[in-house]
């Protein structure tokens, strides 16, 4: 009997329109003879809709409102370790359970959605999901929070300050300051919580800085201020697996005409590898890289093993992409930040280790699974008889 898994995508992310991509070239890719696949598209305030046009990324070119009349919402109700979705509206007479799931596998990008959020509301309704658990995913979504777990855990990162919009703004030119002193220029401003180069900006001097910090406050109440790496080398490098085993893929080495990858250069632009019909976008797949990366058999051990270090520091699940910066010049590497679900699922870096994309998937459900299980061998209640004895104590507060 064949699983149904529920592939999950969109949501209220500035990565929406990246998930719905990625989403979809991976339903095109799933072990057919293993799942049945049923898109599930979570709009961007949060109602669910399944339907043969959710699947199509045609219906999304033609507009969301469009999509969505030829769709039918639906409300996700656990029960038993499935998932039900129900009709939304339900209907007063008559079956309103649509349809039933075994698994969800989240393929989302960005705040809300990638950030533990969605994780730990799939794991209330108690169905079985993919990828990373809710602290690995919020961890690896705050980047001065993950810097900090991986220099605890002696890993190379660079020197940084986090800093919030209102305290910025009752106190930016002691900041500036601060980012002088500590780190000096040149260095990279972004959004403490978001990916796909969002909000990203570079500063050689304080005006520069200051434009930086306005412009990336406009996508995150939080940011980051790190120091830049003078003749950047960006190498990526995929893990799969879990805190028991990990492998690592092949390392790539994204091409930018910027030095730093833009939104537009990661999914809009780039040169064509194959398996895109003209008009469609393949995601990260379509991104001008090299693979393998133009760095020694040294160094790409190194960095292979150092990604698997950093997945497994943050107690990472299923698949992700580790971002390094390298000096070209003196040849140093630092960790840049993860990517708890990458764009494209970084398919592009397995296939050069023999890894087909079908297999890819099928190894991220079997994970999700061996984590269910596991799941369930611990136990959730306490035997106590202290309801028996419990008093509320009125305005006084409770008395036991």
């Amino acid at each position: 009997m064949k699983i149904k898994v529920g592939v999950l995508f969109g949501g209220k992310s500035v990565e929406h329109e990246v998930s719905i991509i990625s989403a979809l070239q991976a339903c095109q890719s799933f072990d057919r003879e293993k799942y049945d696949i049923l898109p599930i598209y979570m709009t961007r305030d949060n109602t669910f809709y399944i339907g043969e046009e959710v699947g199509k990324i045609e219906a999304y070119r033609e507009g969301i409102p469009a999509l969505l009349k030829k769709s039918r919402q639906v409300r996700l109700i656990g029960e038993g370790g499935r998932l039900l979705l129900e009709r939304c509206p339900a209907r007063k007479l008559g079956n309103n359970i649509l349809d039933r799931v075994d698994l969800i596998f989240p393929i989302v990008h960005g705040t809300n959605v990638e950030d533990g959020a969605l994780q730990g509301y799939l794991k209330t309704l108690g169905v079985p999901f993919v990828g990373c658990d809710v602290l690995a995913s919020a961890v690896g979504m705050d980047k001065y929070v993950m810097k900090t777990v991986w220099a605890a855990s002696g890993l190379p990162v660079l020197p940084c300050l986090r800093m919030d919009h209102k305290r910025y703004l009752s106190g930016s030119e002691a900041f500036l300051d601060r980012v002088e002193g500590k780190i000096g220029y040149p260095v990279i401003v972004k959004p403490v919580n978001l990916g796909s180069s969002v909000g990203i900006r570079k500063a050689e001097n304080r005006q520069e800085l200051s434009d930086a910090l306005d412009y990336a406050f406009q996508f995150a109440s939080r940011v980051l201020v790190e120091q830049a790496v003078q003749n950047l080398k960006e190498i990526n490098c995929s893990v799969l697996g879990d805190y028991e085993k990990a492998e690592a893929s092949e390392c790539e080495e994204p091409v930018s005409h910027d030095r730093i990858l833009t939104y537009d250069e990661k999914y809009l632009g780039g040169g064509k590898q194959g398996g895109a019909k003209s008009g469609e976008s393949e995601g990260m797949a379509s991104l001008s890289r090299k693979i393998p990366a133009d760095i020694t058999s040294e160094e790409r051990e190194k960095i292979r093993t150092l990604a698997v270090e950093a997945y497994q520091a943050l107690d990472c699940c299923g698949l992700s992409r580790i971002d390094f910066m390298m000096d070209s010049a003196t040849r140093q590497i630092w960790i840049n930040e993860i990517n708890t679900i990458p764009g494209s699922l970084a398919f592009y870096l397995w296939e050069p280790v023999g890894v087909p994309y079908k297999e890819v998937l099928s190894r991220m459900i079997d994970l999700a699974f061996k984590r269910e299980r596991e799941n369930g061998e611990i136990t959730y209640s306490f035997d106590t008889n202290i309801l028996a004895g419990a008093q509320l104590g009125g305005a006084k507060g409770s008395k036991l």
